[in-house]
């Protein structure tokens, strides 16, 4: 039977250059969200490392992984120890020349329900992503956890109304996005109010539209792994309801655990009342997939 209400919880960290202390680091976090009651448990984007895509280089192909493999040797029995569920960000290397950003759900049993590789690749100055990551082959997912349905994108994907759209048309009631996203320091005084309200604007609507809650874990601090100005990571890490509404948002710079309670009905609730799943004329779409209609 499906519990009325679950506790969510989004882990917001700094991230070092040492993968071993980052990943000790987020077990620490997922211990204490699991002591005060979290039962899903959201990592940041690429959590092991520093946000090394602010560079090409293929030195930084050595951070990537197999999966299974070293972060889930330790996450998986940490989920089954603590009966949470964890949704981790990796760096997966799936073979020779073809590597992912990649999201890995573990069950409260500590198996790998499964992972969802990130879809929409940016290449941005400083986020130059298409360098490291093929785009995700998977699709868009959800999975019926211990705790509750969910799905989860990755950062970039949050701007896509397409990609929350099928996650939530598949099932989820809750989307997770791990995220690392931040100002580059230049740009923070004219843009940055601006920017921070078109995401958190973003992935609200989102919940609003597919009624469904919306949490976007993201890091804090400043990096500049590959020199220059760096990226200013501005955290804020929040869960918002299927109306839209804040139930929890963190600080611009502080580690910390991001929580608030699911309850669930609200789901079925503003579905019923606000019913923009039934009101869709899916006869109506033909074009949507394509780039651009003539």
């Amino acid at each position: 039977m499906s519990p009325e209400k679950t506790k969510v919880a989004l882990v917001q960290m700094r991230c070092s250059p040492e993968p071993n202390a980052n990943l000790a680091n987020a077990v620490e976090w997922i211990g204490r969200a699991a002591g005060d009651g979290a039962r899903i448990v959201c990592l940041p984007e690429l959590f092991r490392s520093q946000y090394f895509c602010q560079a090409e280089n293929h030195d930084n192909f050595r951070l990537a992984e197999e999966i299974p493999g070293p972060s889930t040797d330790t996450l998986s029995p940490l989920a089954r120890d603590k009966s949470i569920v964890i949704i981790a960000s990796l760096f997966e290397k799936r073979a020779a020349g073809v590597y992912h950003n990649t999201a890995v759900i573990i069950d409260a049993t500590g198996k790998i329900l499964g992972k969802y590789r990130k879809m929409h690749i940016p290449d941005d100055p400083s986020y130059y992503e298409k360098f490291y990551f093929t785009p995700g082959d998977l699709g868009f997912l959800s999975w019926n956890t211990q705790s509750g349905h969910i799905g989860v994108c990755v950062c970039w994907d949050q701007w896509y109304p397409e990609a929350a759209r099928l996650t939530a048309l598949r099932g989820a009631e809750v989307l997770f996005y791990p995220t690392a996203i931040g100002w580059h320091p230049r740009e923070k005084q004219k843009y940055g109010a601006a920017q921070f309200s078109a995401w958190q604007t973003m992935m609200r609507s989102h919940a609003i539209a597919n009624g469904c809650f919306v949490a976007a874990a993201n890091r804090i601090g400043h990096e500049a792994p590959a020199g220059g100005d760096g990226i200013e990571f501005w955290g804020q890490s929040f869960i918002t309801a299927p109306s839209g509404e804040i139930l929890a948002q963190g600080s611009v710079d502080l580690e910390e655990i991001v929580s608030a309670e699911v309850k669930w009905k609200r789901v079925d609730e503003h579905r019923t009342h606000w019913p923009f799943l039934r009101d869709r004329r899916i006869d109506a779409y033909a074009g949507i997939q394509e780039r651009l209609i003539d």
